[in-house]
């Protein structure tokens, strides 16, 4: 019986501290639906955070569009001047740069959700903490990309007063970034979360 080297498990997402590997090479065929069923289960993890924020942005959009048009100025005081909901239509990217460029952010948005996708399958994406920041980076994306082929802009609400009008969306994309920055920094340490 012929044995693989511990880095072939890594390749199919398994990691673990044991020098030796997890199924002798005559039993790849387990393996390989082992395989499977892990990408299957992050794959689900990832995918209901990601529902959950693009339900989420989706709702609060519809809200914002509902209740702050009416109001003088498309604005409504929540904490004093700190805190605003403001109906912003973004038809450019961050900071309202490349304004009127929506079929460049169409495309754009379907790469990163596919890179987000793919990584899945390309990488040995085994923590959870991990498969979060990739579920709320998702829904992100998802969300901003239905605003941009339904109305040609952005919907955005959320006004700091001292930051550029957001929403839901660009918040998880944000927070999902970070982790992932934060997780690869610890990584690259040595560490592992």
């Amino acid at each position: 019986m012929t044995e693989q080297s511990p880095t072939r498990n890594v390749e199919y997402g398994l990691r673990t501290g044991n020098p030796e590997p997890l199924l002798p090479a005559t039993h790849s065929g387990l393996r390989a639906r082992t395989s499977r069923v892990a990408l299957l289960r992050r794959l689900v993890g990832s995918s209901l955070v990601g529902g959950f924020v693009l339900a989420a942005d989706q709702i609060t959009k519809a809200l914002a569009e509902r209740f702050l048009l009416g109001h003088p100025d498309q604005s409504m005081h929540v904490i004093s001047d700190f805190a605003r909901l403001t109906y912003v239509s973004n038809r450019g990217a961050a900071f309202g740069i490349l304004q009127d460029r929506t079929e460049f952010f169409v495309v754009v948005g379907l790469v990163v959700v596919g890179v987000i996708l793919a990584s899945y399958w390309y990488f040995p994406v085994t923590s959870g903490v991990l498969n979060l920041a990739l579920g709320l980076q998702l829904g992100g994306a998802v969300g901003n990309l239905i605003d941009r082929v339904r109305f040609g802009y952005v919907v955005d609400f959320i006004d700091l007063g001292v930051w550029p009008v957001f929403n839901l969306a660009d918040s998880a994309i944000v927070v999902g970034v970070g982790i992932l920055a934060f997780h690869l920094l610890r990584s690259s340490d040595g560490r592992t979360t």
